[in-house]
């Protein structure tokens, strides 16, 4: 790109209408709403996308006011569809017939919570995997059979389409979807003007119990024990050696682990590797056997295979697709616009 170039934003289009959850429209709005470029955040274009130009009435005595007819998901990089306050309540045919129209042009669509309803209502997710908030999985299946619909999941992809648990995990599709297109600096730099963890995996359990006073203070070493392990990435760790630096005997440490975070200690401590080495890679440019050694993979090879399961990339690809990104944002942000 030459210097000064402005970089074109992504179009994001937000589908409403009557009955969609004001906090699901809150969360989207935050992600891609709020111009973060003098942060290194890429532009965004978001839209509100309805079927009329009519206000359109939210709980709360709130009202949301649509810029854009449902035509602009023919120009949108992205489409997200709230969750809805009823989860039965029914789509406008026009915007079941838009979404259909999008997906058959092959255009992601990201549906927060029960927005996986009107997905389903459009026919999206017939013999497709979905997720939606593990109290409504019984009544996604029952009011839509042909939905494999995953029980315990924060969010999951499936043919183009991403579909997500409720509330929390809405705001991890989002920052995963920002991750995916953008690079995992722009996402922890929105994660962290919300003050938000910048990085859950969508295999990650939805529902966790809440905790009594004695797992409280097991919750408490466990943390200190990922702390450490954040700190130490470039050594091995073992599940043993981590149990035994919480004081608990292997089993207990992984079962109170998963307790408390949704996943095992060796599935998180790899999401944690990988999000190591994607800021290497942005940020740097170390040689990608140092990359691996200091992210505690050891070597490229392992790393490379992490990469592929996890991100359907590879490390030199993702480094040559997200370090010009991220150069050109630092061009963009010492130099004047025309």
């Amino acid at each position: 790109m030459a210097p000064g170039h402005v970089p074109t934003p992504a179009r994001i289009a937000l589908v409403a209408f009557p009955g969609v959850r004001a906090f699901d429209v809150s969360v989207i709005t935050e992600v891609w709403g709020v111009d973060r470029t003098d942060r290194g955040v890429p532009p965004f274009d978001l839209r509100r996308t309805a079927a009329d130009p009519a206000p359109i009435p939210l709980r709360g005595g709130l009202s949301l006011a649509p810029d854009r007819t449902l035509a602009w998901l023919n120009r949108a990089d992205l489409i997200v569809v709230p969750g809805l306050d009823d989860h039965l309540t029914p789509a406008p045919a026009p915007v079941l017939d838009a979404l259909r129209r999008a997906h058959a042009r092959s255009t992601p669509i990201a549906a927060l919570c029960g927005g996986a309803f009107t997905l389903a209502q459009a026919g999206l997710l017939d013999g497709r995997r979905a997720v939606t908030h593990w109290n409504l999985t019984d009544l996604l299946r029952a009011h839509h059979p042909r939905v494999t619909v995953v029980p315990d999941a924060l969010f999951l992809h499936d043919d183009n389409i991403w579909t997500s648990a409720g509330t929390a995990a809405g705001i991890d599709l989002c920052l995963h979807l920002v991750r995916k297109t953008h690079g995992a600096e722009a996402a922890a730099a929105i994660a962290r003007s919300m003050v938000t963890a910048p990085f859950r995996t969508g295999t990650q359990a939805q529902f966790i119990e809440h905790p009594t006073p004695h797992t409280d203070r097991d919750a408490d070493t466990l943390a200190a024990v990922r702390a450490y392990a954040l700190t130490h990435l470039a050594e091995p760790h073992t599940v043993a050696g981590l149990a035994a630096r919480a004081d608990m005997s292997p089993r207990s440490f992984a079962r109170h682990f998963q307790a408390t975070t949704g996943t095992t200690p060796l599935r998180w401590l790899i999401t944690q590797r990988i999000a190591a080495a994607q800021r290497l890679l942005e940020r740097t440019d170390l040689p990608l056997p140092e990359v691996a050694r200091r992210t505690g993979f050891g070597s490229e090879i392992t790393m490379r295979q992490h990469f592929a399961t996890h991100l359907a990339t590879s490390p030199r690809d993702y480094r040559l697709a997200f370090r010009h990104t991220q150069d050109q944002r630092e061009v963009d942000m010492v130099l004047p616009h025309p």
